[in-house]
């Protein structure tokens, strides 16, 4: 009976010093489980500091560029001329009275270049002569020695078909809202003759004969008619 009790006390040792020994263990430091593990901390840093905004701002940066350096520079303030059914509120000649073939010669012509020869007719009229229109556009060389070409064939023309006496000297008048030059002369010097108008500006040269009128009067119709013929 003795025997059996120093072995229940041995046992009840045993089983308090393993409770103690487990209850510490539970309380110690290094099982603080508030701590985030490293591992966790680096893929997050590294995913922040990826430089993903790189390439949507070097594209927009290189569009733009392309897009600026792709507007053709060499057509800015070039003008081309064009058939018109009116100009200057004439109409065109039409049927077996217009115009047939090149009156005038119109010097060099490059493929890249527009040639308008029309003769148009004054209000009401159905017989005589009309006038007569020769333009050309994309002038290789000086526009205004282009302009001093057609006006000496436009000469030989009117001198040939009821135009008489000796041409005078170009004088300037207004060319009208497209700028450049516009001369015309007088076959021959009288109040009321056949005048023949030219204009020139960068790209464009074109001349017209007006049977029987003044100067003043051609210049400000030729003029108006440049606005329809030359774009």
């Amino acid at each position: 009976m003795q025997s059996a009790r120093p072995g229940s006390a041995t046992t009840r040792l045993a089983v308090v010093a393993a409770v103690a020994a487990l209850a510490l263990t539970a309380c110690g430091p290094e099982n603080d489980d508030g701590a985030v593990p490293p591992p966790l901390t680096a893929p997050a840093t590294g995913a922040a500091t990826t430089p993903a905004a790189a390439p949507a701002t070097g594209t927009p940066t290189g569009t733009a560029t392309a897009t600026a350096t792709a507007k053709p520079s060499g057509a800015a303030g070039k003008r081309q001329v064009v058939e018109a059914r009116t100009a200057g509120g004439l109409a065109k000649t039409v049927g077996r009275d217009a115009v047939s073939d090149v009156a005038v010669d119109p010097g060099e012509m490059r493929p890249d270049m527009h040639l308008v020869v029309s003769n148009f007719d004054r209000p009401g009229q159905t017989s005589g002569r009309r006038i007569l229109l020769v333009a050309v556009d994309n002038v290789p060389e000086d526009p205004a020695k282009r302009r001093e070409h057609l006006w000496r064939g436009l000469i030989d023309y009117a001198l040939g078909n009821g135009s008489t006496g000796t041409p005078t000297t170009a004088a300037p008048y207004p060319s009208g809202p497209l700028g450049g030059s516009l001369e015309c002369l007088q076959l021959p010097e009288a109040p009321t003759t056949d005048v023949v108008c030219g204009w020139s500006d960068a790209s464009t040269a074109g001349v017209a004969l007006f049977p029987h009128t003044t100067p003043a009067e051609a210049a400000g119709l030729f003029a108006k008619m440049r606005g329809d013929v030359e774009k």
